[in-house]
């Protein structure tokens, strides 16, 4: 059985600050103010830590003084403490009626003032733990998925599960001694037994057998949880979500299908891209110059690419090849040593400066600052045929730099390794988007070194 704590000793110091505080308005008000000034401080002062170090003293020990009963005979032996530590102070000290007045009018307020207040705190702290105390659970099923519920039932720490309950005929995955029996007997242990709720953990098509432990559980008043196999159908990213009164299940719910978070995200990339363009307006300007003084032809250069949703746009980058080449725009793959690549295009490749007018396609809506980044149209179907879930990258907007080339992915795509591992990290990053994590790419391609390894 689990053992509950509920009497946190903040909240009962925090009673009796309150407690002191208000009995030294009332002493104070009731003498005048005059008063407070012209009694001697350390007096009340003295009872005051006194007070403090008999709470401190029972936080230390609140568990071992037991019930509600216990505890209130505690409180009559520490006030009575304090009247004696009241006599000797008035007998010893030089007191004049004024200041043994307040000091009175303290004693006197405290067990009226802290009574009230004690009792709302344990009142308190009772609804507190009723709320938060474990409901004694039963599973039904011995199976993989039982397995499953049993380790969240317990990591929720709202839950005590008592046993488990046999259902069919399964390879049995859990303690043998936590079976605690079957479906012939579930209505006796339901009677016999306090169960707050029963979590239901087969498979749907054991209707029959989930209708009557419904039944069992309607009869004893105890509530019904199910819950359904989905992750060995569809993985861990499916989300129920209602159509009116119809359920659905979206098999692949990825975190920027949350609308907050897509325009967390979309707000950052905007803002970003505009600040970015301001800045590097001079480097724009220099490399601009640059690529017309090397060779004729326009600065930019705009491929197609394959954006989200599969839709095609045309991408902005710095021209870093001779115009007019034959295979400018076709379905040739830039390699090392490319006779087509410009002595400024060799040097802009290498640190990715080329990329750096796509800045403009995020301000458009066709971009992001991060994400996976897009690809040419023949390129992207190759990439369809021959790797399982590429287009899922596709979910959301392509981006100027991505997961996949800080972890070195970038470059060549011929070998089926180098199209796999650039999926899989595409595809991490779609599963597991965070702004910090774009922020943390968007340092790795500044400082990183893995992003430029194989550029060219």
């Amino acid at each position: 059985m689990i053992k509950h704590k509920y009497t946190q000793p903040s909240i009962y110091f925090g009673g009796d600050i309150i407690t002191l505080l208000i009995s030294i308005i009332i002493s104070v008000f009731l003498f005048s103010e005059e008063a407070a000034l012209k009694m001697e401080m350390y007096v009340i002062g003295s009872l005051i830590l006194f007070w403090i170090l008999i709470g401190y003293w029972r936080n230390k020990n609140i568990d071992s003084l037991g019930n509600t009963g216990s505890r209130t005979i505690f409180y009559i032996k520490a006030y009575l403490l304090m009247l004696l530590l009241i006599l000797v102070a008035v007998t010893t000290f030089n007191l004049d009626d004024l200041n043994k007045n307040v000091v009175i009018a303290f004693v006197i307020s405290l067990p009226i003032v802290g009574i009230p207040v004690n009792y709302f705190i344990i009142r308190l702290k009772r609804v507190m733990y009723s709320a938060k105390k474990s409901k004694h659970t039963l599973v039904a099923g011995i199976g993989n998925l039982a397995v499953n519920v049993e380790k969240d039932l317990i990591s929720s720490k709202q839950h005590y599960v008592q046993g488990f309950i046999k259902c069919k005929n399964e390879d049995c995955l859990v303690s043998n001694d936590k079976v605690v029996g079957d479906l012939s007997n579930i209505q006796s242990y339901l009677k016999d037994n306090p169960v707050d709720e029963i979590v239901i953990a087969i498979p749907v098509k054991a209707s029959k057998k989930i209708r009557q432990i419904i039944a069992a559980a309607d009869y004893h008043g105890v509530r019904v949880k199910y819950v359904p196999d989905f992750q060995n159908l569809l993985g861990s990213n499916y989300k129920i979500t209602r159509y009116g009164h119809i359920e659905a299940i979206n098999v692949r719910q990825l975190p920027l299908d949350d609308k907050r978070l897509f325009f967390i995200k979309n707000t950052f990339d905007k803002v970003f891209s505009l600040v970015a363009l301001i800045l590097l307006a001079p480097l724009f300007l220099i490399l601009a110059t640059l690529i017309k003084l090397e060779s004729r032809g326009p600065i930019f250069y705009c491929p197609v690419r394959i954006g989200r949703s599969g839709k095609p746009f045309k991408v902005f980058k710095f021209r870093s090849m001779k115009e007019n080449d034959a295979s400018i725009g076709g379905q040739r793959s830039t390699i090392k040593e490319d006779s087509r690549i410009t002595s400024i295009g060799r040097i802009m490749r290498k640190y990715s400066l080329d990329e750096l007018p796509q800045f403009m396609n995020v301000l458009l809506g066709d971009m992001s600052v991060v994400g996976p980044r897009p690809h040419r149209s023949f390129l992207n179907q190759q990439f369809q045929e021959s790797v399982d879930k590429y287009m899922i990258r596709h979910y959301f907007k392509p981006g100027i730099t991505g997961w996949a080339q800080v972890n070195g992915w970038r470059g060549p795509t011929d070998t089926e390794e180098q199209k796999c591992m650039r999926t899989k990290f595409d595809l991490w990053y779609v599963e597991n988007w965070t702004l910090m994590l774009d922020l943390k790419i968007i340092w790795l391609t500044i400082f990183g070194r893995e992003v430029y390894k194989n550029a060219f």
